[in-house]
């Protein structure tokens, strides 16, 4: 504890280590004088240094060991030690006895230096205290984990106990609600959710209860059973924040909430629907970065890349990514307009809804109401001279037409449709009336897309393939082959898996495959040319990630059952 005693500040230790220049840390420290924050937050806020960073620079400065708490099951006796408030306000955690001495208890910190946080702890716990390095972030779930329940049932104790549990919510009390606990639990799940990777949250009312459901890698979970009294609240709590009706109870709406968790801006789309029990909300989460992303970052293989920039490099023609909802389409877009963004090219895209902001790219939005629909929109976009457009999808004959026209025209389009093969997409623009001709001249290229969960690299086990499975892989069914299955730990909440991963089937145009669209000679023959010249199928890029341990063949076969 002696470098605590010198009172070693933060900043110092960091520039020591060479993590950080002094003209950063002068910037970070002027930043923090203006607001509340702790120098490791301003830090990371400006961009010089990640959790992860500021984390291994001081496990290497104080020789201090560094803990990932989700690989840690904490003792009950441990947690009863400490409040939530307390923990939460000086980002700690205290986790486990040292071995071999029950008078030492082990305190993970995001900042070890804080002296006065572990002299509060010892007070409070009446323990030697022992720091050891964390990510706030690895804290901030821990205490979510273990508290998160108890802190949103007392809210909603207070709130029954304010009420008598006779709840009837209107216009009138709308100011009453934004100040009663119903506010901590809505932002408690929203904050939880984001900090468990969930992608959407379901507040679903049941016959006498609500259940709370994450969606969290593709699959949903339950998270908790609240009283149905309580459904009203919640749901004019969120109609509130969401700049929807609160009056209005028997249509659907939809809504949008900006909300901050770990200093990260989240887009939040919020849909309520009534149903026989009462309104259903889906929120869906977005971090505002999240969806624009290196290429490198989408999990394309390096000739998955290499076909990826062949598409993107042509200077008009239509580019289509394919897939069910939630196949990460939206991001595959995105990610190509970043890298198409530069400053002699005018972008234009038309959304329904824009789902993040792009810098330098106009966007707009549709607007049935207005009548701005996607067809009305790229007309008058066709007008504001563009290089290249995004379309959010093709979703009816006259926006496939103005797509094909605008892009035979000059221009680069770019968009999605709902198939399952890149082959049947050019099935599915014919069946839009398209001609074939119009197809062949204009299609540059299809990506067909899926998502598969990662396993967890803890606890993964490695078992014999089936000669069934060797065979479904295309593989040699003699050949003696080790895959992996999931298994669940602390560290991936006994799931199994932990992440998801991009599996896509990229079929680019060439002189062949357009004579066999122009000639409509159908999918199959199109889909058998295509695999001849290269193209490698959802099925054979996911089994690559089967052999090498990174998905399971349950995770295959789920997204390429129709192949």
């Amino acid at each position: 504890m002696d470098f605590v005693r010198k009172r070693v500040r933060l900043g110092d230790l960091l520039l020591e280590s060479g993590a950080i220049t002094q003209g950063q840390l002068n910037k970070a420290l002027e930043k923090q004088k203006g607001s509340n924050k702790k120098l490791g937050e301003a830090l990371v806020d400006e961009g010089f240094l990640t959790e992860e960073n500021i984390a291994e620079a001081l496990s290497r400065q104080l020789g201090m060991e560094q803990v990932d708490l989700q690989n840690v099951s904490i003792d009950e006796n441990i947690l009863s030690l400490v409040s939530a408030q307390v923990l939460k306000k000086n980002v700690l955690m205290p986790y486990a006895f040292k071995e071999g001495s029950k008078s030492v208890l082990l305190l993970a910190m995001a900042n070890p230096l804080d002296y006065y946080a572990i002299e509060d702890i010892q007070i409070i716990t009446n323990y030697q205290v022992e720091p050891v390095i964390a990510t706030t972030r690895s804290i901030m779930l821990a205490i979510d984990k273990y508290y998160g329940q108890d802190e949103v049932k007392s809210a909603l104790t207070a709130y029954a106990k304010e009420k008598n549990l006779e709840i009837k919510v209107d216009e009138a009390e709308q100011e009453d609600i934004n100040s009663s606990p119903i506010v901590t639990l809505v932002k408690e799940m929203i904050d939880t959710a984001v900090r468990q990777r969930a992608s959407d949250i379901h507040i679903e009312p049941l016959e006498n209860l609500i259940r709370v459901r994450y969606r969290i890698d593709g699959v949903l979970h339950n998270r908790a059973y609240y009283n149905i009294n309580v459904l009203q609240a919640i749901i004019a709590r969120i109609k509130i924040i969401g700049g929807m009706d609160i009056s209005e109870k028997r249509k659907p709406q939809d809504g949008r909430i900006t909300q901050i968790v770990d200093r990260v801006e989240y887009d939040i789309r919020v849909s309520v629907l009534p149903t026989v029990h009462g309104e259903k909300v889906v929120m869906r989460l977005t971090a505002k970065m999240a969806l624009t992303r290196e290429k490198s970052q989408l999990g394309l293989k390096p000739y998955e890349l290499t076909q990826f920039d062949e598409i993107l490099k042509n200077p008009h023609g239509i580019m289509l990514v394919t897939g069910p909802t939630g196949s990460g389409k939206s991001t595959t877009l995105y990610t190509a307009l970043s890298e198409l963004n530069r400053e002699d090219v005018n972008i234009i895209t038309v959304e329904d809804p824009v789902e993040a902001d792009l810098e330098g790219v106009n966007q707009v939005q549709v607007n049935p109401k207005a009548n701005l629909t996607f067809a009305s929109a790229l007309r008058s976009i066709l007008r504001q001279d563009p290089d290249i457009i995004m379309i959010g999808e093709i979703r009816d004959q006259e926006t496939a037409q103005i797509a094909v026209q605008a892009s035979i025209t000059g221009h680069l389009v770019v968009s999605t449709l709902h198939t399952n093969s890149a082959a049947s997409t050019i099935t599915r623009l014919e069946d839009m009336g398209l001609e074939s001709y119009l197809i062949a001249d204009s299609v540059i290229g299809v990506i067909a897309q899926r998502l598969v969960r990662r396993l967890c690299p803890e606890c993964k086990q490695p078992k014999p393939a089936t000669e069934e499975e060797l065979a479904l892989m295309g593989q040699d069914t003699d050949s003696k082959v080790t895959i992996y299955e999931p298994c669940g730990c602390p560290a991936c909440s006994n799931t199994g898996y932990k992440g998801r991963i991009g599996v896509y089937e990229i079929m680019k145009m060439t002189p062949s495959l357009r004579h066999i669209i122009s000639k409509r000679e159908g999918a199959e023959k199109l889909r058998e040319k295509a695999l001849e010249e290269g193209m490698r199928t959802l099925r054979m890029s996911a089994t690559e990630y089967v052999l090498s341990g990174m998905t399971s063949f349950a995770e295959m076969m789920k997204i390429s059952f129709e192949m």
